[in-house]
């Protein structure tokens, strides 16, 4: 039987971490991508391997396009006879400021990771995709993104334009049986939301609590799997009513 190779880009922990757990109890080989936190990242890969499945690490900085183009074009040379069929651009950082205090590192950082970085890695993956005519892109983009958020210019602004890059991008790939869609997470119990005040942002929850990330991942899970071929282009928003 034929492997099928999923990468997850900020794969080390919470949301990508969820991701890449579930894709590989879906029976796909995962490729974790992580920047810097190897010890997290090889965690990550040894609960994968614990529980039956397959993966690997692949370090690289989604900001820097050097990077991106000689890992992924290192794995397709030696991967020749297979490609990657699920994409999940998951790398996302947040430096939350008001935007008249916003520095230009603030700006670009964000941008670069959630948008720039998503347009370098998917770039090169598509092609195979639309070649063999079947594939699975799955952008994490937020709630940020659809409705703003005070203090997130820069994240509200990388976000949105994530979304707008799934929807010219499955317009362009359907044809070819290859699927972009957008989750939008609300406020989930990660790393990247441990600095803020929970007991006040829950009374904005419908739900009345954050979320968890395996309940994005099996989201994720769907949207990469057979059963979700007539969807594409959409956004998805998992946030308990916010």
């Amino acid at each position: 039987m034929i492997k099928k190779y999923a990468l997850v880009t900020g794969g080390s922990r919470g949301i990508g971490k969820a991701v890449a757990l579930k894709l590989a109890a879906m029976g796909f080989h995962v490729i974790i991508n992580y920047k810097s936190h190897v010890e997290e990242a090889q965690k990550t890969l040894d609960e994968i391997i614990v529980g039956g499945g397959e993966g690997q690490l692949m370090p690289f900085d989604v900001e820097n396009e050097n990077e991106v183009s000689e890992a992924l074009n290192a794995w397709i040379e030696q991967h020749k006879d297979v490609y990657i069929e699920v994409l999940v651009n998951n790398a996302g950082i947040r430096k939350d400021n008001l935007l008249f205090w916003m520095t230009d590192d603030e700006w670009h950082h964000v941008v670069n990771t959630s948008l720039n970085g998503a347009f370098y890695v998917t770039r090169i993956l598509v092609k195979y995709m639309l070649n063999k005519k079947s594939g699975r892109i799955i952008n994490i983009v937020s709630v940020s993104g659809l409705t703003g958020m005070p203090g997130q210019s820069n994240y509200s602004a990388a976000k949105a334009g994530l979304i707008g890059l799934t929807k010219a991008l499955a317009l362009e790939s359907a044809k070819k049986n290859v699927t972009v869609n957008a989750i939008a997470p609300g406020f989930i119990e990660t790393d990247m939301t441990k600095d803020l005040d929970r007991d006040e942002l829950k009374k904005r929850i419908p739900a009345g609590r954050f979320g968890k990330a395996e309940e994005v991942a099996e989201l994720a899970g769907f949207l990469a799997s057979d059963k979700a071929s007539y969807i594409t282009g959409q956004v998805i928003s998992v946030s308990g009513g916010l």
